[in-house]
């Protein structure tokens, strides 16, 4: 697997790398001289204190902005001297780094990596100005109808769960957050425990456990806190944000399954029917070219917190609005009616077998593909065997499984915008 090409007879062999009590998984390939590394542990969003949202957002994006002796300037540079792609970021139950770099500069990468996480400088020119970028970010995010609609959908469908909160904060939040708070939260968040690694690239098993233990060992002993499981998804019904606005931004959902679940690539190649194939899926050809009521719409399985939501989104004039979700809502039930056709089942797992190898085309998406694997507990083999799984799905499959997975009594709507005939 070379960072441009996949051969002919795709496969992706992966090691165990066992490095104290840090274990990665290891896709090892020396056809160019890169190495990747992703890493992360549950936490992220879900360790902010309530009326801090947006804590360890802020503090992933400094980790980067000056450690040691370096400051932010002196960081950045030591860095792109050496070509290192060093990053940190959040989601909504999540803490994940990574870094790419050449074979050389392998052991200066650690070395930023580990000063990063372990002695971060949060000095106050630094913090006040990703402060002030991430206050614009919130404030960005609210002014239009994609922002509203996404606030008010995710605290109606989990109101009193962290996945109802804004994963980013909010004005008010992060303007209040406290240097002592970010440090507060990485000391929970960042552990030895429960830590997930993924390593690609040009090093093999005994260089890549020698990487893991210069990168990891150095942070302190036991687990982020537990992570509260996710909730059902609450049918709040439809919901108006009045947004000015000449069109509404909706997010339609309900209840999900969990990647865990031992129907969910049949919900995959349901979902790809469906909502998920671009021109070719039923909500596109019903909505947009029967009816040209929007240019795009969207749907899928959206995992977090060990479950997951069914969600989409569509932007949709406001004269049109109330049309399109009848249609939205018609489509809905009949595909859990009836599931998908013979020839609409061929196409999916045709599709989802053939674009697999191209999630595979560069060292860093194979690291970060390792690590969800890990993430969802998916075995050694589970990428070498999807093929053989999906094709196994059979039609009277398929259409259990979209029974199962849309029920349209239970779709709950957000729109944001001044929506007519609602």
């Amino acid at each position: 697997m070379s960072e441009s090409t996949i051969p002919a007879g795709f496969s992706m062999p992966i090691q165990v790398v066992q490095a104290g009590p840090v274990t990665a998984w290891l896709a090892e390939d020396h056809s160019v001289p890169v190495v990747s590394v992703s890493w992360g542990w549950d936490g992220g969003a879900a360790l902010d204190p309530a009326g801090a949202e947006g804590t360890a957002s802020l503090a992933a994006s400094l980790l980067t902005e000056g450690a040691g002796t370096l400051d932010a300037l002196a960081f950045a540079d030591a860095a792109r001297d050496e070509a290192i792609g060093l990053s940190f970021g959040v989601d909504r139950d999540g803490f994940d780094g990574g870094f790419r770099a050449l074979v050389p500069a392998l052991p200066k990468a650690v070395e930023l990596a580990r000063l990063a996480m372990t002695a971060p400088r949060f000095d106050d020119e630094a913090v006040a100005r990703i402060r002030a970028r991430a206050i614009a970010g919130a404030r960005q995010a609210l002014e239009g109808p994609r922002g509203r609609a996404s606030r008010a959908f995710w605290a109606a469908a989990y109101p009193n769960h962290p996945a109802g909160r804004p994963a980013n904060g909010t004005e008010e939040s992060i303007a209040a957050i406290a240097v002592d708070g970010m440090r507060e939260v990485l000391r929970r968040q960042m552990t030895r425990g429960r830590l997930l690694v993924g390593i690609s690239g040009a090093i093999n098993a005994i260089e890549a456990a020698s990487l893991v233990q210069d990168l990891f060992l150095a942070l302190p002993e036991g687990e982020p806190p537990p992570l509260p499981p996710l909730p059902p998804f609450t049918n709040f019904g439809t919901q108006v944000v009045p947004v000015s606005s000449p069109q509404s931004t909706v997010l339609f959902g309900q209840q999900g399954i969990p990647a865990d679940d031992p129907d969910w690539e049949a919900a995959q190649v349901v979902m790809r029917v469906f909502s998920g194939g671009g021109f070719s899926s039923r909500l596109m050809k019903s909505i947009r070219e029967e009816r040209g009521l929007t240019y795009g719409i969207y749907a899928g399985l959206d995992s977090m917190f060990r479950g997951s939501a069914l969600v989409g989104s569509a932007a949709i004039a406001n004269t049109k609005t109330a049309e399109a979700l009848t249609v939205l809502r018609a489509e809905w039930k009949r595909m859990a009616d009836n599931g998908p056709t013979q020839a609409e089942m061929e196409e999916a797992i045709s599709f989802l077998t053939g674009s697999q190898p191209l999630q595979f085309t560069d060292s860093r998406r194979i690291a970060s593909t390792l690590l969800a694997m890990r993430r969802n507990n998916r075995p050694l083999d589970w990428l070498e065997r999807r093929p053989e799984r999906l094709r196994a799905i059979s039609r009277e499959k398929a259409a259990q499984v979209a029974k199962r997975l849309l029920v349209p009594e239970t779709l709950a709507m957000t729109i944001a915008g001044q929506p007519q005939g609602l």
